[in-house]
């Protein structure tokens, strides 16, 4: 079991904590699509994700594949997520 999860932050968490509820959704949804493609090693690839005022920022270890970039904009576009292709990615 891999126990080192990246951190997950928000804007105005305090005030709209289902912010948080939303980021770890799509983190549950990400991390499906990359055990279901078989992508190795990308859970520890991720070091934080973050909702700034719709936006979705991944901070990344080690640079991300296209594929593993992509797995974070279909689950922020889904309707767990926020619905749109708002995605950042910071290494």
């Amino acid at each position: 079991m891999f126990l080192d999860h990246p951190t997950i932050t928000a804007t105005n968490s305090l005030t709209e904590p289902d912010r948080i509820e939303r980021l770890t959704r799509v983190y549950g949804y990400v991390v499906a699509l990359a055990d279901r493609s078989g992508a190795q090693h990308f859970i520890e690839k991720v070091s934080q994700i973050h909702d700034h005022k719709g936006t979705l920022i991944v901070f990344w270890n080690d640079a991300p594949s296209e594929a593993e970039k992509d797995y974070f904009v279909q689950a922020w576009g889904s309707k767990i997520g926020d619905g749109s292709s708002n995605v950042e990615h910071e290494i």
